[in-house]
């Protein structure tokens, strides 16, 4: 299999072959495996996720059918935000059609229902409905709902399978790929959860037909991201086409999604626990994560790692690892997308004592993903609190 460059590259030289690995593809229809444009929007791309429990991705229009990736289940649970309770009634009744028996629970929509209490409450209905070793959990919704499914699967009877029916761009890209589950706390996000990975996702592309603007736009942010430490060609579609980039029923978002997650699948594939690699995919996280607490996770996830990935690359500047020319790419596709690329500078002594309990760091000692050049990442580590206060003050109007 191919995937991305990993041997030394000079800082700013970029890749020239391909880095997605077109092998872990494959298309349900009779076509050419390639570019997304080549095909009819109507055709179904299975991207293979390997490891030691693989799945399979399923990426097209129109699809809505979990009870088929979970042979054998008696009882569904159908985990959903308000706003997906019309999806969420639609895919309970198929799933009675096809002899299971659906339990619907309503969450609190974003960030409000990854929290321990919302997944004690669920728990609680799976008890109570008798949910057995061989039931299972599907998430309906964008990167919340699906990180709290997940959790909620993962702690049930130690393990039930689960399928995430991701309904927003940041679902598709990230939360559904990868099998990290899990809820925030005071401290910070995502520090409580599981490695738990799914029996499948269903990517469907209509859902984002009516997904707000914003929504969409803030999901394009985990999209570059994967185009910046993997796959330039993300970039390269970006900024030819930044508005259909952003156009749900066209064939350049279609292409730009089943790269991101190729990216993202390719990476997991090798390291499932984030014990080494997987951790270039929390490029710009460091900072995002902690700009979404000082915000009471008011601000949507995608405008943080956007202003995360500009200060990613102002770091790794500074700290002379990247040139010049790549930062300034960083501002201008983040930009050419209407995301944020800057942040309060008041805010410092907050976000850096925030920062300092992300899951990347080892003791007291920080640690940044960073590139050395184009899909080329790197850990920076122990950088200087003056090193860390120059590239944010960069960032900070």
């Amino acid at each position: 299999m191919t995937g991305a460059r990993t041997g030394p590259r000079p800082a700013g030289q970029e890749a020239t072959n391909d880095p997605v690995p077109r092998d872990a593809v494959t298309v349900t229809a009779a076509g050419t495996v390639g570019s997304a444009r080549l095909r009819a929007m109507d055709e179904v791309t299975r991207i293979a996720v390997g490891g030691d429990r693989p799945y399979d991705v399923l990426v097209g229009r129109d699809l809505f059918d979990p009870p088929q990736l979970l042979p054998g289940a008696q009882r569904l649970a159908i985990l959903f935000a308000p706003p997906l309770q019309g999806r969420a009634e639609q895919l309970a009744e198929r799933t009675r059609m096809a002899g299971v028996a659906p339990l619907l629970i309503e969450v609190p929509d974003a960030e409000a229902g990854k929290h321990i209490d919302v997944a004690a409450a669920c728990w609680e209905r799976l008890g109570a409905a008798g949910f057995t070793r061989t039931d299972a959990v599907v998430g309906v919704g964008g990167g919340a709902v699906t990180d709290l499914a997940g959790f909620v699967a993962a702690c049930w009877l130690r393990g039930v399978r689960w399928v995430p029916v991701a309904t927003s761009l940041l679902g598709m890209v990230d939360a559904a790929v990868g099998g990290k589950t899990g809820v925030n706390t005071a401290a910070g996000k995502n520090l409580v959860g599981a490695f738990h990975p799914p029996a499948g996702v269903i990517c469907d592309l209509a859902t984002l037909d009516t997904l707000p603007p914003a929504d969409l736009a803030a999901g394009m942010a985990e999209v570059v991201k994967c185009g910046f430490i993997a796959d330039p060609v993300i970039l390269e579609l970006v900024e030819r086409e930044p508005v259909a980039a952003v156009d749900p029923a066209g064939p350049v978002l279609r292409e730009l999604v089943e790269r991101a997650i190729q990216v993202k699948a390719h990476v997991v594939a090798g390291d499932f626990r984030e014990s080494g690699a997987r951790e270039v995919l929390n490029y710009g996280h460091t900072l995002a994560h902690a700009i979404e607490k000082v915000e009471g996770y008011r601000w949507r996830h995608g405008h943080a790692v956007a202003v995360g990935l500009v200060y990613a690359a102002t770091l790794a500047r500074l700290a002379g690892r990247l040139d010049a020319q790549t930062e300034q790419r960083h501002r201008a596709v983040v930009g050419a997308l209407g995301l944020p690329t800057s942040y309060r500078s008041d805010a410092w002594p907050e976000v850096l004592a925030t920062m300092r309990v992300d899951k990347k760091a080892r003791g007291n000692v920080l640690r940044f993903v960073v590139l050395t050049g184009l899909a080329h990442p790197t850990i920076l580590e122990a950088p200087s609190d003056e090193l860390l206060h120059a590239a944010y003050r960069e960032i900070a109007p």
